[in-house]
């Protein structure tokens, strides 16, 4: 699927609007993550956080038409893209949220379908299957040679 420029722009505004809610302010913290929900039938991005308070929303035009099985893997690449341009420029530090909080991708009925972005205090860390990858075998191996012994 291929965005048009006012897509994209419109994504990133949307970001910076709920981000621009949780601008640093002195002795307030707050503890939330922010979940993004993308919405194949409406084309709509509704960010809100961990009490469902929407924080913004914008329409994306080319997901209304998008048909393809795939469409929360090609949504998670463009949201998770616009995550890093964000944390690259600056604009996710200072903000009045307690670390670590992250960026969730949710479907439909709310359900994780992919952490975007997970923002601690030492570093970013980009979760994916990569990352994971073989953490199941290894630990089984790690456990059965403790109960060898």
């Amino acid at each position: 699927m291929k965005l048009s420029a006012q897509s994209h722009a419109s994504i990133s505004s949307s970001l910076r609007e709920a981000l621009g809610k949780y601008k640093a302010e002195e002795g307030k913290m707050v503890i939330t993550d922010i979940h993004l929900q993308p919405k194949q039938d409406s084309g709509e991005l509704v960010i809100y956080n961990d009490d469902e308070e929407e924080l913004s929303h914008t329409t994306v035009e080319e997901w209304v038409d998008y048909g393809e099985d795939d469409f929360y893997a090609v949504v998670e690449r463009v949201l998770r893209s616009k995550l890093n341009e964000l944390k690259e420029k600056g604009e996710l530090d200072n903000l009045s949220v307690v670390n670590p909080y992250s960026f969730v991708l949710v479907g439909e009925d709310k359900e994780t379908v992919a952490e975007l972005l997970l923002m601690d205090d030492e570093d970013t860390l980009f979760l994916d299957d990569e990352l994971l990858k073989g953490l199941d075998e290894e630990l089984d191996a790690f456990l059965k040679e403790l109960l060898e012994k």
